[in-house]
C-alpha cells in the first residue's frame, strides 16, 4: 500500500508518527508546520487526508500512544515451545488467557511461541504462567525487561518529507510531576484515550464532552502525560504492515555483561531499530541477553539493517556467530493490544 500513497500523504505520515499538536484545534498548526517544509496542504484537508488513511488501514489508530507501562501494572515477554503436530492446539491455550496481549510465532528450532503477558499484580504473572504450563505440558522462559534502551515504532515512507516534524511544544505551558497513581479524572481520560482520539477538527474537546471534563483540562493533561512519560507521543501510529514492512526481525545478542550499558544506546541509536531492551538470559536454553527488534519492507532491506545492527556490535566486542540470531516472525497469533481498563484501575489514588 505505500506505493500507492501520494505526495502529501507520504508527507503527513512521515511528519507526524509522534510529535502532533495537543491544542484545542491541531489540524491548523499541524499544517501549517508542512507547509513550512514545503507541504502546502489546509488544516482541512490534513483532517480529510488523516480520516481517510485511518479508514484504509494504513494508520493503527490517531493520537496518544498510552506507556502503559508507566499507567500501571506490568508486562513481559515470554518465549515457549509448541510441538509442531499440536501447535495450534497450544495456540488456542494460550491465547485463551485474557492475560495474554500479543502472540507470534517465530522462527527458532525450540523457542517456537512468544507472547506478551499484561497483568495488574506483578505476582500474577507467575501464576499464569503456572496455568500455562499445566495446560501445554511445556515449560516457560521469562523475559522481564531489565533495561530500556528505546522504544520508538516508527516507520518512514518514501516521500518528500522525510523528516519528523515536532509540534509538541504547542499549546499550555504544563508543569510535569512525579506522582505515579492516577486520579479518577485521569482514569477516565486514559480510558477515553486508549483506543485513539476522535478524527475531528476537535478531537480533544470531542473526548471532554465524552468524559465530562473541561477541554483546557483534557489539553493540559494529556500534554504532561506525554512530558510525564504516561503518553509515549501524540500523532498518526501506521500500520507498518499496510506500509509494506513485512519483515519484522527479532535480533538477540549474547552481549558481554560489562559492555551491556555502551552497547544499549550504540544500537538504539539506528531509527529502523524500533525496540531494544536488555532481557534475561536462560542457562541452557536461551543464552542471549539482549533484544532488537528491527522491520524491513523486504529480505533484503532487512537483512541490511541487521549487518548494520552486526556491524555496530562488532565496535564493543568480539562476535561469534553463535553469540547471535535472528527469529522472524511467521504468524500473528494474536494481537489484542494491551487494554489498560484493569492495570489503570488498579492505579487509582486513594480519596
Amino acid at each position: 500500500m505505500s506505493e500507492d500513497l501520494g505526495t502529501v500523504d507520504s508527507a503527513i505520515l512521515n511528519a507526524f508518527q509522534g510529535g502532533f499538536p495537543v491544542v484545542e484545534r491541531p489540524f491548523e498548526p499541524a499544517a501549517a508546520a508542512l507547509a513550512d517544509h514545503g507541504v502546502e496542504v489546509s488544516g482541512a484537508e490534513l483532517l480529510e487526508r488523516v480520516k481517510r488513511l485511518d479508514e484504509e488501514g494504513v494508520l493503527s489508530r490517531f493520537g496518544a500512544l498510552i506507556n502503559a507501562e508507566a499507567i500501571g501494572g506490568t508486562a513481559t515477554l515470554v518465549a515457549t515451545h509448541a510441538p509442531e503436530d499440536a501447535y495450534d492446539d497450544h495456540v488456542e491455550m494460550v491465547n485463551a488467557h485474557p492475560e495474554v496481549a500479543h502472540n507470534y510465532e517465530r522462527e527458532h528450532p525450540y523457542l517456537n511461541m512468544w507472547f506478551v503477558l499484561s497483568v495488574v499484580e506483578e505476582g500474577r504473572v507467575e501464576e499464569v504462567l503456572a496455568e500455562i504450563e499445566a495446560e501445554t505440558g511445556e515449560p516457560t522462559y521469562n523475559l522481564p525487561k531489565q533495561q530500556e534502551f528505546h522504544v520508538g515504532a516508527k516507520f518512514p515512507v518514501e516521500g518528500p518529507q522525510t523528516q519528523a516534524v515536532d509540534c509538541s511544544d504547542a499549546g499550555p505551558d504544563v508543569t510535569p510531576t512525579d506522582r505515579q497513581s492516577l486520579t479518577p479524572a485521569e482514569l477516565d481520560l486514559v480510558l477515553e484515550i486508549q483506543g485513539g482520539l476522535p478524527i475531528t477538527e476537535t478531537p480533544y474537546a470531542d473526548v471532554a464532552d465524552a468524559i465530562g471534563a473541561d477541554t483546557e483540562w483534557v489539553v493540559e493533561t494529556i500534554k504532561r502525560f506525554n512530558l510525564e512519560g504516561k503518553v509515549r507521543r501524540v500523532g498518526a501510529i501506521p500500520n507498518h504492515y499496510a506500509l509494506g514492512y513485512s519483515e519484522n526481525g527479532m535480533t538477540v545478542w549474547d552481549v558481554p555483561d560489562d559492555v551491556i550499558d555502551e552497547v544499549g544506546p550504540a544500537i538504539a541509536e539506528f531509527d529502523f531499530v524500533t525496540h531494544c531492551y536488555e532481557r534475561p538470559r536462560h542457562e541452557g536454553v536461551w543464552p542471549y541477553n539482549f533484544f532488537a527488534m528491527t522491520h524491513g519492507r523486504s529480505e533484503a532491506e532487512s537483512e541490511r539493517r541487521i549487518q548494520q545492527v552486526h556491524d555496530r556490535m562488532t565496535e564493543y566486542w568480539d562476535v561469534a556467530d553463535d553469540d547471535w540470531d535472528t527469529l522472524f516472525s511467521t504468524r500473528i497469533l494474536k494481537k489484542t493490544g494491551i487494554r489498560l481498563d484493569d492495570r489503570a484501575e488498579a492505579n487509582v489514588e486513594s480519596a
